[in-house]
C-alpha cells in the first residue's frame, strides 16, 4: 500500500488501453505518457498541469502551487473543475479545436 495515497492494487481505469497488457511494460508506459501529454495540452487552457505518479496515479498542479493526487483520468477532470473554479469539459469541440492549432 502506498503511504501517500493509500492505493492498494487499484484497478486500471477504462482509459488504459486494452492493448497494453501488464506484461508489456514499455507499451503501457508509452501510452500513459501520451495520455499525460494530451491531458496537459487541455489542462494548460486553465493553467493546470498533470504528471505521472509512480505509474499508478497522477498529480494535478494548479497555478497557485496546489497539488493533488488522483487515481485516474475521470477523477482528474473532476478535480480540474474544482481547482479552476469553473465547469470543464475536456471533450468540448471548441476547446479541442483551440488546442489543435
Amino acid at each position: 500500500m502506498c503511504g501517500l495515497c493509500g492505493a492498494l492494487g487499484v484497478e486500471d481505469h477504462w482509459t488504459v488501453s486494452a492493448s497494453a497488457t501488464p506484461s508489456d511494460v514499455a507499451e503501457r508506459r508509452r501510452l500513459r505518457a501520451r495520455r499525460i501529454a494530451l491531458a496537459n495540452r487541455i489542462l494548460a487552457t486553465r493553467r493546470l498541469s498533470v504528471e505521472d505518479f509512480e505509474g499508478s496515479a497522477y498529480v494535478l498542479s494548479g497555478p497557485t502551487g496546489r497539488r493533488e493526487v488522483v487515481q485516474d483520468l475521470g477523477a482528474l477532470w473532476r478535480l480540474a473543475e474544482q481547482m479552476s473554479g469553473a465547469a470543464f469539459d475536456p471533450l468540448d469541440p471548441s476547446l479541442l479545436a483551440r488546442i489543435a492549432r
